[in-house]
């Protein structure tokens, strides 16, 4: 008989995670608090579109779903960098249009998975939600819509339902798992920039039609203002989903001081003049929308010996400016169908195995994305960071064994997460050296800083595999 594991959360961690495990031989059920998509209509409450990478689309390779996936994404080479005077350059994510990122349809992709999981075996129970849960009996008690409840035997629980984790919750009632909840101060408003043309969405295909949009559509539009900003990701019918990060709290500019639509209109016109006439409904867009949260969740533990395990945003939940949380996730669900397969029968083994290999990972992406919103916001438009990353762009052209900007790491190879933080600080303290304060690459005898270069750091593992 197979082996049962319950499933808490069907969003796109869940979905994926119980289509590989469905399909190594698992008995999987799993139950979400939402209605079904495919039939209610996405309902998500979350960003619009996410930023696929090389680590996502890996675990989908190997759920067999990459190619379905990238049939319906929008490739982004680069940010484009769009400064106050109404200027805008292309700052590139690789070296070519191999190395580029993939804006997705969060709704789109997990209605795709839910179908994938489906046709895997997979049995899904919607509008379900997590009541409480009884760690020593194996059961849990879930709640429908019409508040009608039910007990289930859940001797192996699995929780992927998010930030807002009630199976955490229940696992940290009975015994606590170290939470710590940091706020970034900042949080963030979603607006719309329409399609520009007249193009019939199923005429705009995987590399778009450049007239249905009103901005280049293969790029990760940038309008940093130093301390917040606007991003504009695009959508395969020819929109963008533009969002706006500021201050929550605070002086001026903060959501306290943009409370309204006309406020936040005045901000625009004076900060985002290019902007803003690309939104024509800003009103019912800024009125309409909600303030999101930017939150970083850290826990010391992530299960409860073999019966009940976090992962996801459940277990690390990190704020999104590196484009990395689904992607985390996603190489989340690889190495625990992976290690499950292996010893089935060993679930407090494989779960504290999957901890020890994980958590390192993710507590370097969730420091990397917090240094990237200063990044995005502030230094894409900073001389002396742009001569560093001219600077590094030379070095790994010249010595490509031994330099590789973090970025890249992160998004274009399977290099650990905490393997790229590390490497990618100790980079970044030799181009300082060599550029001594000055913001012109051209200045560092290039001969020299390669073997500086060499000798300072060991050689890059294999890039694309880690």
């Amino acid at each position: 008989m197979a082996k049962h594991i319950t499933l808490i959360g069907g969003g796109l961690v869940g979905a994926l995670l119980a289509q590989q495990l469905a399909g190594r031989g698992f008995a999987v059920d799993v139950f979400e608090k939402r209605p079904d998509p495919r039939i209610a209509g996405f309902t998500g409450g979350r960003s619009i579109n996410l930023a696929l990478a090389e680590r996502g689309l890996q675990a989908l390779r190997e759920a067999g779903l990459a190619d379905d996936v990238l049939q319906r994404a929008v490739m982004m080479r680069g940010r484009m960098v769009h400064t106050r005077d109404g200027r805008s350059g292309l700052q590139r994510y690789g070296v070519d249009d191999s190395e580029v990122i993939w804006s997705v349809s969060r709704g789109a992709l997990n209605m795709l998975l839910l179908d994938a999981a489906e046709a895997a075996g997979v049995n899904f129970h919607f509008g379900q939600s997590l009541a409480s849960a009884d760690f020593d009996q194996r059961r849990m008690r879930l709640v429908d819509e019409l508040g009608v409840s039910r007990e289930l035997d859940a001797p192996v629980v699995i929780g992927a339902d998010g930030a807002g984790s009630a199976l955490r919750a229940a696992m940290n009632a009975y015994a606590p798992l170290g939470e710590r909840v940091e706020s970034l101060g900042h949080g963030y408003k979603e607006l719309e920039i329409p399609p520009a043309g007249g193009l019939s969405a199923d005429l705009v295909g995987r590399s778009g039609g450049h007239d249905q949009f009103a901005l280049e559509p293969h790029a990760l539009h940038i309008w940093p203002r130093g301390g917040y900003m606007c991003i504009a990701l695009p959508n395969t019918e020819g929109s963008f989903t533009v969002t706006l990060f500021l201050p929550a709290h605070g002086p001026h500019p903060s959501f306290d001081t943009l409370g309204s639509a006309g406020t936040a209109r005045a901000f625009f016109e004076e900060d985002f003049p290019d902007l803003l006439p690309l939104i024509p409904d800003f009103a019912s867009d800024y009125d309409g929308h909600p303030v999101g949260t930017l939150s970083t969740l850290y826990l010391d533990r992530w299960h409860l010996d073999g019966r009940a395990l976090l992962v996801g945003d459940a277990a690390h939940a990190i704020v999104p400016f590196h484009g990395q949380g689904m992607n985390c996730g996603f190489e989340d669900t690889v190495v625990l169908a992976s290690l499950l397969a292996q010893s089935p029968d060993d679930t407090a083994g494989v779960f504290a195995e999957f901890q020890r290999i994980r958590q390192p990972n993710s507590d370097a992406i969730a420091a990397m994305a917090l240094e990237n919103y200063v990044e995005m916001r502030d230094s894409v438009a900073d001389p002396h960071y742009l001569a560093k990353r001219a600077l590094g762009a030379l070095l790994a052209e010249r010595a490509p064994g031994h330099f590789m900007a973090r970025y890249r790491m992160v998004t274009f190879t399977h290099l650990p997460y905490a393997y790229a933080y590390e490497r990618g600080r100790a980079q970044d303290v030799l181009l300082d050296q060599l550029l001594r304060g000055s913001t012109d690459a051209g200045t560092v005898d290039l001969s020299a800083a390669v073997d500086a270069l060499r000798a300072t750091l060991p050689p890059l593992p294999d890039l694309r595999h880690g």
